[in-house]
């Protein structure tokens, strides 16, 4: 793979229009039940470059690049978040699977792709009949864990949450030192991403400043919002859901396990000991995991 190659081996590349003027680029690969996995921040699809070869031996996998991200559109923010809120990207990807044939599917997201996974677990629980999420707290809940001098550990959300103008400038200003700095001190393995794959992600990201720090900025104002409502109107999902995270409530003082039960009643919750790049730092654990929650 060199630092051009923007697809996994062995899988076509797709462009399908999920909404008016948005389409979103997806690598689709093998044949069998469907299966959607949602990349994270500041990558692309080819994190799952691993974990995809191997389900598709049994299933149908397909890996977008979200909104905002990688070969997908990036329009622009509009004044009250919603482009760019988990519950239009969430919308994006069920849109995606049924323009592909497929009504329902498994739905595995990591980082800002677990966000959007949990929103459309959420939102549309006709279409997504399981769920793993790989890295992250729902966004409510991620806020009310961070405080005092640990949380400056996500000084990129308070950042990235400030009104349009200075965020983006600021990034753009040394957009590799920025993004490589998170693909650095998040990995424990450097050896997992190869100086070709994290040439790729550099340059997505470096090409989608104003459109990721949006996607962030809707994570401090609409989508609190939308978790709030479904928090005080009960909802939960409602399909057997797979957390895998590190262990950042030993650090942050926080419970994940119960937090995630509160939103997941049918949960398998599992601390793993790699990085935040899970998928890329052990594949084989990340897809056993998959297909664990497959056969539930």
């Amino acid at each position: 793979m060199d630092s051009h190659d923007t697809t996994i081996p062995g899988f076509a590349p797709h462009r399908v229009l999920v909404a008016d003027g948005v389409a979103l680029h997806a690598a689709v690969g093998g044949s069998g039940s469907p299966v959607v996995l949602l990349h994270g921040f500041p990558q692309t699809h080819l994190m799952w470059r691993h974990v995809a070869a191997d389900l598709a031996a049994d299933h149908t996998v397909i890996c977008p690049d979200l909104r905002g991200y990688g070969a997908s559109d990036k329009p622009a923010e509009d004044p009250d978040g919603t482009t760019y809120a988990k519950r239009t990207m969430a919308a994006d990807v069920v849109a995606l699977a049924r323009a592909l044939g497929h009504e329902r599917f498994a739905l595995a997201g990591h980082d800002r792709g677990a966000l959007v996974a949990f929103r459309a677990g959420l939102d549309h629980p006709a279409a997504v009949d399981r769920l793993a999420l790989f890295d992250v707290l729902p966004t409510l809940d991620m806020w009310d864990v961070l405080h005092g001098s640990s949380a400056a550990v996500a000084f990129h959300l308070y950042l990235m949450a400030q009104p349009p103008g200075l965020p983006e400038q600021l990034i753009a200003g040394a957009p590799d030192a920025f993004f490589g700095h998170f693909l650095d001190v998040w990995t424990r393995d450097p050896e997992a991403i190869p100086a070709a794959v994290r040439a790729v992600y550099l340059a997505a990201a470096r090409a989608a400043v104003p459109s990721v720090v949006a996607d962030y900025r809707a994570s401090a104002g609409i989508d609190v919002a939308h978790d709030r409502a479904d928090r005080e109107s009960g909802a939960v999902l409602r399909m057997p859901v797979t957390v895998l995270q590190q262990d950042w409530g030993a650090a942050l003082g926080y419970d994940a396990a119960a937090l995630w039960r509160a939103w997941a009643p049918d949960l398998d919750h599992r601390t793993v000991t790699c990085g935040h790049f899970m998928a890329e730092e052990d594949p084989v654990a990340v897809t056993a995991a998959l297909r664990a929650l497959l056969k539930r």
